[in-house]
């Protein structure tokens, strides 16, 4: 969560001393008076701008908010909100004493929502809050002003962030909410105040601190006890729009949890507008944190690693049961040594759900279980369930790719020995590191000193984060459908429009942000994404009145990096060069600038500039063969032989017999096809590949999963190489008439990925 509301224009609190200090119940008499209150932060770490902002000092189980008095007030916040004074007052601060911080926060929140007209949805209830209104606001955006509960603030303290975010006009409001004990319900339905409510599942392994089942029940029901309407799990007994039956056919879910949501959520879209069978169909796939995977001799894994929160584990177990049928089912959990009182809650778990075929380690067991035809549900530390998942996992495909870290690592170092010491770099990692493995290169690249990586997508941004790479990161083709994810996982979007800056600066200026950094593509002949040169004032224009955005680099790209003679990468230079000066004129603080990839970034060490990109020659290709000789290749592409067989002349090989033998032959079935990246253009001799060292060309047509070569010397158990040591990366490209990217990121994900390091 951000540690700090920001208000936009038209959207501050803009309140008095003496107004402020009434909302929240603090006594005025001794405050200075003077000043307004126009912002909340409750995060001194998150704190950027200190006027008109008050700090409200909250109580957390394990943190209290008076020891962050000092970091804000460091920060030039003048005004706290705290539940008994310090016993060392700062100069100049004005202290509002209440008898409980975020009583008073509410309080705020509440005057807030006094202010607002227009109604609020509350979506409550056990599971598949954040989902529903995810879904009710993406069937009613397009048509209706709708505001909502960012991500999943639904807690006490979450929603009243919520409610101060809301600005004062729109159509209506998504407010989540979610209890854990008694009496909470009670106060966020008076703050909320919903005229409509949805209650999504009233489950009982969510109840908390509850003392029954029926007692959250009874409290869920409080949320809407004021409201027009409610939407509840009966919701399909009642009456039902006529338009509703023939619009859930659209819904794109088959899973009986999802398709229920998704109908609930079209059903409460009904109540405000009409909705398009498109926008149904384009429901999105929110996360689903458990991985399903065949496992060996017949059993399923289930992969939920993902937390060991204690709710969370009794939804897992509640799936596992509701999925078994009648299969036996493991569960399988990696505790430390420590965690003893988590262990006897999660044996009471397993007592409570009738879970009786259990394990629980603190480290991989030296014999693992029998699992044949099981169903099991793996939990705990990450490092150990993927151990697990290792041996359990179903390997099904003979074919694998490998990767060998170590050269990467020393293709690294000769690009570094061909630049400036200064010289920043930046490993490109999109389209899952050109099929190697998005995570696997990225840990890498982080770990051999790159200063950035690049992606071409917020979401291949967004699954580094989540697994914990902190390096910084360009979106080359930040989506404004991603701009959010941008900002909450601190990606930093490569901006190439007028119209794509002011989408970015709106949600900045939503999710109160300034100074985010940003990456300006400049189009410097090549004629893809990019700013022209005639925009650039425009462009500085914009960055100057708006606080939220910061520039962080200026690029381009050459268009014919790999052909040094070519006059088209002079001309490109120039015009970069220009547009450089101009925002160097313009901006008082300094920015990168970048423009070679990893072929140019070798042919024209005047243009290096602060930064170059590399992709394609961390794999050991480059253009120029006498730099190309210092690298190592990093990919191998082997299978193995699934059948040989004895032809005799004339016979039919392959789809459409295009090529009859002209002699008794001994060929090979390998298993490979154009479905795992082995390209149809090497069909009838055009490619092939290497048994026991010999070159074997295709005999037929390459089929979706296999193709079959002359293999006269072959044996069963003989080794195949696709690409290696006796067929380059490059050399295979040329024979499929394409290039080595396409090749690369080709490979089909069923392709299975080894990892070495030497």
């Amino acid at each position: 969560m951000q540690g700090m509301l920001s208000k936009s224009e038209g959207m501050k609190l803009n309140l008095s001393i003496k107004q402020f200090a009434s909302i929240i119940s603090a006594d005025s008499t001794m405050l200075d008076l003077s000043g307004r209150i126009d912002e909340v932060a409750y995060d001194s770490r998150l704190i950027i701008r200190s006027e008109g902002v008050v700090f409200f000092a909250l109580k957390g189980a394990f943190q209290n908010g008076d020891q962050f008095i000092l970091d804000a007030y460091q920060k030039g916040v003048r005004h706290f909100v705290v539940d008994k004074l310090p016993a060392k007052k700062e100069q100049n601060a004005v202290y509002f004493v209440v008898s409980n911080t975020l009583f008073a926060l509410q309080n705020l929140a509440a005057f807030h929502r006094g202010r607002i007209t227009y109604p609020i949805l509350a979506v409550g209830g056990a599971i598949g809050k954040t989902t529903i209104k995810e879904w009710i606001y993406h069937l009613l955006s397009p048509a209706l002003n709708v505001h909502r509960s960012p991500k999943s603030f639904n807690s006490q303290l979450g929603v009243a962030l919520s409610l101060l975010e809301l600005p004062l006009s729109g159509d209506l409001a998504i407010i989540e909410v979610a209890i854990s004990k008694q009496g909470e319900m009670e106060r966020l339905e008076e703050i909320i105040a919903p005229k409509f409510c949805v209650i999504t599942s009233t489950i009982g392994y969510h109840r908390h601190e509850f003392e029954s089942d029926l007692a959250y029940r009874e409290a869920l029901k409080i949320l809407s006890k004021n409201c027009t309407w409610l939407i509840d799990q009966e919701f399909e007994n009642i009456s039902l729009p006529d338009s509703y039956a023939t619009l859930a056919q659209a819904i794109p879910f088959k899973d009986p949890l999802r398709n229920f949501n998704a109908r609930m959520a079209l059903y409460c879209a009904l109540k405000f507008h009409s909705c398009s069978k498109e926008a149904i169909a384009e429901l999105p796939s929110l996360a689903n944190r458990m991985e399903l995977i065949d496992g060996i001799k017949g059993s399923t894994l289930i992969n939920d690693s993902y937390t060991l929160d204690l709710n969370a584990f009794a939804a897992s177990l509640i799936f596992l049961n509701d999925s078994a049928n009648q299969r036996p089912t493991l569960v399988c959990c990696f505790l430390d040594k420590s965690q003893d009182q988590l262990k006897t809650q999660i044996l009471d778990l397993f007592k409570t759900h009738a879970i009786d075929h259990f394990y629980i380690w603190s480290e991989m067991p030296q014999e693992l279980p029998p699992i044949e035809n099981h169903l099991v549900l793996i939990k705990g530390k990450q490092e150990l369930t993927e151990v697990l998942l290792a041996s359990w996992r179903l390997k099904s495909h003979s074919t694998t790719v490998t990767y060998d870290l170590s050269a990467l690592h020393h293709n690294l170092r000769q690009f570094q020995k061909a630049l400036r010491p200064e010289t920043k770099i930046l490993a490109m990692v999109k389209a899952q590191a050109y099929g190697a493995g998005l995570i696997q290169l990225a840990e890498q690249l982080e770990k051999s000193g790159v200063n950035y990586l690049g992606v071409a997508y917020a979401d291949e941004g967004v699954r580094l984060r989540e697994a914990g790479i902190r390096l910084p990161i360009l979106v080359m083709n930040a989506e404004p459908i991603g701009f959010e994810r941008c900002v909450k996982h601190e990606l930093e979007p490569a901006i190439y429009s007028l119209e794509h800056l002011d989408a970015f600066i709106r949600v900045l200026i939503a999710q109160h942000k300034q100074a985010y950094p940003v990456h300006i593509k400049i189009d410097s002949g090549m004629h893809r994404l990019g700013f022209a040169p005639s925009e650039i004032q425009q462009v500085l224009q914009t960055i100057s009145a708006q606080p939220e955005v910061l520039i962080k680099s200026v690029y381009s790209h050459l268009a014919c990096a790999d052909d040094p003679k070519n006059p088209m990468n002079e001309m490109q230079i120039s015009i970069f060069n220009g547009c450089c000066a101009q925002f160097t004129k313009n901006l008082s603080y300094h920015f990168d600038k970048h423009l070679l990839n990893s072929e140019g970034s070798v042919s024209f060490t005047d243009a290096q500039f602060d930064m170059v990109r590399l992709g394609i020659g961390l794999f050991g290709i480059h253009h120029d063969p006498s730099f190309e000789s210092k690298l190592k290749p990093i990919f191998s592409w082997k299978t193995q032989i699934s059948q040989i067989k004895q032809l005799k002349k004339g016979a039919c090989v392959g789809y459409s017999c295009t090529s009859p033998l002209v002699e008794d032959m001994q060929v090979a079935i390998i298993p490979v096809g154009y479905a795992d990246g082995f390209d149809r253009n090497l069909s009838n001799g055009a490619g092939g590949v290497y048994i026991d060292g010999r070159y074997c060309p295709t005999i037929g047509r390459v089929c979706m999963d296999m193709i079959i070569v002359s293999a006269p010397h072959a044996r069963l158990d003989s080794e195949v190489e696709i690409i290696g040591p006796n067929q380059s990366l490059a050399s295979f490209a040329k024979k499929a008439q394409t290039i080595p990217y396409e090749v690369l990121t080709g490979i089909s994900p069923r392709v299975q990925r080894i990892y070495t390091n030497n």
